[in-house]
């Protein structure tokens, strides 16, 4: 019996089961393509529907419904024809990462894999797609990572004058595309059109400054495309600073709305640190701007082994 011929018999049964498969109602474009994955995965298993519906320990009715588009199944219900199919959640739901076996085949091998292994992995893949940037221009190219307040705009402009580079702040560039201000951009066009005027500020720097320090926003590299963008063309260094330091030195620049409510401002702050800190280690260099004065803080950067998860040293490229 093949798999066409199973799935028009079961669908003409779920016809007299279901009105609404019956009479033809719209249904959700979500729900059929996720049914559609459903179908194809259990096709690529062999498995009639009954035998996933028994190994899922659901009904087969409710497998149907959820093939064809007119089921609204829970999460655990998915986590259990998952299970059944014998693949991830994120291949049921269609995950960019199963489109294709070639991207199954990739992720079989970088799973499980150690974070160092992965950088080693995504650092000669970037070289073998020509998307990783020349080394030497790379370094002539310095990007300070952080949230606000870790001192990316007061360290990057001494740092760009003493090295006699160009200094530019990302946010400022981006309310040059857009017209207007930070906040505006996201309150009239949303999310995704900050993140295309952040790409398009990121790019223009990379191409017209050979030589430059780059204060970014704080939430760059929570978009992995502009993220990599920055990885490939520069050399990159978290400043890092205690949460309390971070509230004292934004209050200090006169923006008091971190100050309101404080606990719950600590809370969000500790929030994003730790949400964000995985990306940020992905830096050439990491410094605690914390344990230092400013002159001194200054001239740790500056010096050669320079403290953190990096021994280089800020300076202009054969020096």
């Amino acid at each position: 019996m093949t798999t066409e011929w199973i799935d028009q018999g079961e669908v003409a049964a779920e016809a007299q089961a279901d009105p609404a498969m019956a009479v033809g109602e719209p249904r959700n474009p979500f729900l059929v393509a996720l049914g559609e994955r459903v179908r194809t995965l259990r096709s690529r298993q062999g498995m009639t529907r009954k035998a996933v519906a028994r190994a899922a320990d659901v009904s087969e009715r409710h497998l149907a419904n959820l093939e064809y588009g007119t089921g609204n199944a829970s999460i655990l219900v998915l986590l259990q024809v998952a299970q059944a199919l014998h693949c991830t959640l994120a291949e049921l739901l269609g995950d960019i990462t199963t489109s294709s076996p070639e991207w199954l085949l990739i992720r079989e091998l970088l799973e499980h894999r150690s974070e160092a292994d992965l950088r080693r992995a995504r650092q000669a893949l970037a070289e073998l797609l020509g998307a990783g940037g020349d080394a030497r221009a790379r370094h002539a190219r310095i990007a300070l990572i952080g949230l606000r307040g870790a001192g990316k705009s007061t360290l990057g402009k001494r740092l760009a004058d003493d090295l006699g580079y160009a200094f530019i702040e990302l946010s400022r560039e981006i309310e040059k595309f857009a017209g207007c201000g930070i906040s505006e951009i996201h309150n009239l066009y949303g999310a995704h059109a900050y993140r295309r005027y952040e790409r398009r500020a990121l790019e223009e720097a990379i191409q017209i400054y050979p030589e430059v320090v780059i204060a970014t926003p704080g939430g760059l590299v929570s978009d992995s495309a502009n993220f990599n963008l920055m990885l490939s063309h520069c050399f990159t260094v978290w400043l890092q600073a205690d949460p309390a330091d971070h509230m004292s030195r934004v209050a200090a620049q006169g923006d008091l709305r971190p100050m309101a409510g404080n606990k719950e401002a600590m809370e969000d702050l500790n929030r994003i640190l730790e949400g964000r800190s995985a990306f940020y280690s992905k830096a050439d260099l990491a410094f605690n701007t914390s344990q230092y004065a400013l002159d001194d803080c200054f001239a740790a950067l500056r010096s050669p082994g320079a403290q953190g998860t990096g021994a280089a040293r800020l300076t202009r490229p054969g020096e």
